[in-house]
């Protein structure tokens, strides 16, 4: 396949996280295989098309979900994306809720995140020769694109928790009770370990950004108001609860797309 030209650069690329390895609705599908400065992408970019508008699909551990957190080469995929003509990524993220109303099958935008991952490539200037950029990082979330999706999310009839603090984790390992009581206490609402520095190199490549956080299951020691939390974090559970709510997407997805105008 070749590259698009800037006529029919995709209006929206959309990575998927757990539980969301392809984007159903999409038409015309095309499979794009781009070399980049910094490796290998996840997987092939999926090219296609929702209500004619030309969109980009990247599933973020790969297809098979072969490629753990800290391992994903988040530098490859933004650049990819970038290269492909793309300038506006919504990343869908499996999280553990921590706010009350956050339980699992909710669907949160974030507003905000902390970072607590470490050894990761984070930067596009972290390479030989390469300018440094000081990039503005105070919302880290572009704010056009999270009322974008709140209101698609109106008009689908879906109901979405409109802010909340996204913590970043290491993993592969999901948090102590401990831990999360610190996340807790620093602001945090979610609990991922992918939000970063996917968020970071797309402002770097000022790209427009947000997140769509998919509660999978409740955080380590946290639980719904006056119930006692689980004893342990069942993997059943969450792959029942990512199945359900990760079902809401490609509609709400869909809507966004048909609100876009052409670039």
């Amino acid at each position: 396949m070749s590259l698009p030209t800037h006529n029919d650069s995709p209006v929206l690329a959309v990575i998927g996280g757990t539980g969301l390895y392809a984007l159903p609705g999409i038409g015309n599908l095309e499979r794009v295989r781009v070399d980049t400065p910094f490796g290998d992408p996840s997987d092939d970019l999926v090219m296609g098309s929702i209500y004619g508008r030309r969109v980009c699909f990247l599933a973020r551990h790969g297809e098979s979900h072969s490629i753990l957190p800290h391992r994903i080469n988040y530098r490859a995929n933004i650049w990819a994306l970038h290269h492909v003509g793309v300038r506006r990524i919504v990343g869908v993220n499996a999280v553990g809720g921590m706010r009350g109303d956050m339980g699992p099958r909710s669907v949160v935008v974030p507003d905000q995140l902390i970072d607590y991952t470490h050894g990761r490539a984070d930067s596009f200037s972290d390479v030989e020769g390469a300018a440094v950029n000081h990039v503005d990082f105070s919302s880290p979330y572009t704010d056009s694109l999270r009322r974008e999706l709140l209101a698609s999310a109106l008009d689908c009839g879906q109901t979405l928790i409109s802010e909340g603090v996204y913590g970043a984790t290491q993993g592969p390992r999901l948090e102590t009770v401990a831990e999360i009581v610190r996340m807790r206490r620093d602001g945090c609402d979610l609990v991922g370990m992918t939000g970063m520095p996917e968020a970071v190199l797309a402002r770097e490549m000022d790209l427009a950004y947000a997140s769509l956080c998919i509660v999978a299951n409740w955080a380590a020691g946290c639980g719904p108001e006056g119930e006692p939390p689980a004893a342990e974090i069942s993997v059943e559970e969450i792959h029942a609860h990512l199945a359900v709510a990760t079902a809401r997407i490609p509609p709400l997805l869909g809507r966004l797309v048909s609100r876009m105008g052409m670039d």
